[in-house]
């Protein structure tokens, strides 16, 4: 059977699978779900079930992106549309059974009330799956899931199929076109699969966002007899988990983008080089592998095309300066991941001296969507030099958490705002940290600056991979910056004087500055330091490490000048730098806070007002948490300069 018909054959397969009578359960199981509690869900309805002796279909899919909804699931019974159930507990999920799967109440009305909870899911939006559109009475009350917020002003191109197929099951992604764009392109010139690379305008998504389709010919032009595309799938920027959620929900999509360019440079062998902290898309990668050998589409004399191509899982220790190419090829050379003087590029003199091509996850994936579709279809999407769509991980002080899909060229504004949903307990907000720990920290002012790669760096700040880490009034940006200070010196390899020694004499700098003990001459040198390590580092973990320090100490000058002068922190938030204290209007002597103490430096007795001693607090904000009902704790910044 050619790769054609089997495509039709998994088409007709997914057809039959959700217009069969028996109904179906599609569980969110990738590393959010799971760690929200979806196999205790799973385990729950399998119960059940089989308690009630009702048939029943369960799929575990990936991870549709609103991680702040965990666990989700989607049901689908014959002649009803799908409905879609967030925040499940055991407790839902059992009466869902006994009321939807056995009955007739998708709202769990005569049960639980919990309407909020369930979304009807015109999921032909996604994905063809032929199900009735006809909404009763009993539905007709619940918002569409592709009509919330959260989803309205998405794109889903990339992330298409995440949510909605098994993706440990390579017939679910051949029934959505999967690799027939591997089979359009060895029918093809690679001259022409170039240029339509080039037409599409996509470029790197790993953050340098250079052209690929111009890594690729540089690459396919070299006349060596040996080449080796590598997937970096190191994914190692606090708050990103973009790669990461592709690779455990739609495998699949990456590894044909990597047959892609393996055949278009040359290629015989590829790698995936993926941090061993990511077991599940590990496991989904391995099992992948698996069946596109089964397939035929790994080895010898792929669909009788006459390319020779195998894949190798490189598990990277997480180390962050892994991420960086030279580094990364180090790494899987078996030497310690340090980062190499360029030129050579490894285009040139890559992996074992060989010209290597290197992408990260979603370009390799953008890839074989363009082939798929076209590169005019991809370049509808996004805005000149910014072409098609980019994913972005939204985490921080954001009330929707989660990972979503936009056009390049969206407002930094209708992220936060329209698809974010906003700061969470409406707070006010402050910065976001676009870039990772190269990137920069932009205020309120720059909520208007469209997401692109010119716009970004005009800004001061950088793409990145796609993490997008949300501030509120409650963040001190001086702290903020010592932190990604901390994380880079951390992750440093100590190859170049000014990364090793520089980013450790910034953060000394920083960390003085959040202890009160800052001098009027930091600020200047905290410029002069970051300056220098910028135009001396080796790679980009240097070059990119004083960016978040510039752009706080450029946005947010009077927080610097507040912790330095006066010895306080606008924010509240440098432990060294606060004191609790007890508000006597609102303390009622409920004496939570007394008894969660680990100082014992509150004292009070029950129904009387409590006090704080300060010279036994140990400024833990354990006495904060507890008393969030009633707010009587405050926590302050006294100025210690008097």
């Amino acid at each position: 059977m050619n790769l054609d018909q089997l495509i039709k054959q998994s088409k007709d397969e997914y057809k039959d699978l959700f217009t069969d009578q028996t109904p179906i359960i599609l569980i969110g199981s990738a590393t959010c779900g799971n760690s929200a509690g979806a196999q205790i869900i799973k385990t729950t309805i399998e119960e059940e079930l089989q308690k009630q002796q009702i048939k029943c279909k369960i799929i575990s899919v990936g991870c549709i992106g609103l991680c702040y909804a965990e666990p989700i699931i989607t049901i689908i019974k014959k002649g009803n549309p799908a409905i879609f159930y967030r925040d499940l507990t055991p407790e839902i999920a059992k009466e869902l059974v006994n009321s939807y799967i056995n009955g007739d109440d998708p709202c769990l009305e005569h049960a639980l009330g919990t309407v909020d909870l369930a979304y009807f899911a015109d999921i032909e939006e996604s994905q063809e799956i032929y199900i009735s559109k006809d909404i009763s009475s009993d539905v007709a009350q619940i918002t569409p899931l592709f009509e919330l917020p959260v989803l309205k002003s998405q794109v889903r191109k990339i992330l298409r199929n995440c949510g909605f197929i098994d993706p440990t099951n390579i017939r679910h992604y051949l029934a959505q076109d999967g690799y027939s764009g591997f089979s359009e392109a060895i029918n093809l010139k690679t001259d022409d699969i170039i240029k339509k690379i080039q037409k599409s305008g996509l470029k790197g998504r790993g953050g340098a966002g250079f052209p690929t389709w111009q890594k690729w010919q540089f690459c396919r032009d070299s006349d060596a007899e040996i080449k080796y595309i590598i997937c970096n799938a190191d994914e190692g920027d606090p708050g990103a988990f973009m790669n990461r959620s592709l690779l455990e929900s739609d495998p699949h999509s990456v590894l044909e983008g990597i047959l892609i360019a393996g055949y278009v440079i040359g290629a015989k062998e590829g790698y995936i080089y993926c941090r061993t902290e990511y077991p599940l898309a590990l496991k989904r990668l391995r099992k992948a592998l698996d069946q596109m050998r089964e397939y035929g589409l790994l080895g010898e004399n792929i669909l009788d095309s006459g390319f020779d191509f195998d894949l190798n899982i490189k598990e990277g220790a997480g180390a962050f300066v892994c991420g960086e190419e030279t580094a990364l090829i180090a790494s899987i050379e078996g030497e310690r991941g340090m980062p190499r003087t360029r030129p050579p590029f490894p285009t040139t003199s890559g992996l074992w001296g060989k010209p290597t091509v290197i992408n990260n996850v979603e370009t390799l994936a953008s890839v074989a969507l363009i082939m798929q579709h076209g590169p005019e279809e991809f370049a509808k999407k996004g805005i000149e030099e910014s072409k098609g769509t980019k994913t972005f991980s939204l985490a921080g002080q954001i009330k929707n958490t989660g990972l979503i899909e936009v056009p390049l060229g969206k407002t930094l504004r209708e992220v936060i705002y329209d698809i974010g949903g906003g700061i969470k307990d409406n707070k006010r907000f402050k910065a976001v940290q676009i870039g990772g720990p190269s990137g920069g920290c932009l205020p309120e002012k720059f909520l208007d600056t469209t997401i692109d790669y010119h716009s970004l760096i005009c800004a001061g700040a950088i793409m990145g991979s796609g993490g997008l880490v949300v501030m509120d009034e409650d963040t001190c940006m001086v702290d903020v910056a010592r932190y990604f200070l901390e994380f880079v010196q951390n992750e440093s390899c100590g190859k170049c004087v000014p990364c090793r020694l520089g980013t450790k004499q910034m953060l000394d700098i920083l960390t003085d500055i959040t202890r009160g003990k800052g001098l009027e001459e930091d600020e200047d040198l905290l410029h002069e330091l970051a300056n220098g390590i910028k135009s001396a580092s080796l790679c980009g973990l240097g070059q990119g490490a004083p960016n978040p320090v510039l752009t706080t100490l450029k946005f947010f000058k009077d927080e610097y000048q507040a912790h330095i002068q006066e010895k306080t922190c606008p924010a509240c938030d440098c432990k060294d730098l606060i004191s609790y204290v007890i508000d006597a209007d609102l303390c009622t002597g409920c004496m939570l806070c007394l008894k969660s103490c680990p100082a014992q430096a509150i004292t009070g007795e029950k129904k009387e007002i409590h006090t704080i001693n300060q010279q036994k607090c140990i400024r833990c904000g354990t006495c904060y948490d507890s008393c969030s009902k009633f707010k009587a704790i405050k926590r302050i910044s006294p100025s210690l300069t008097g």
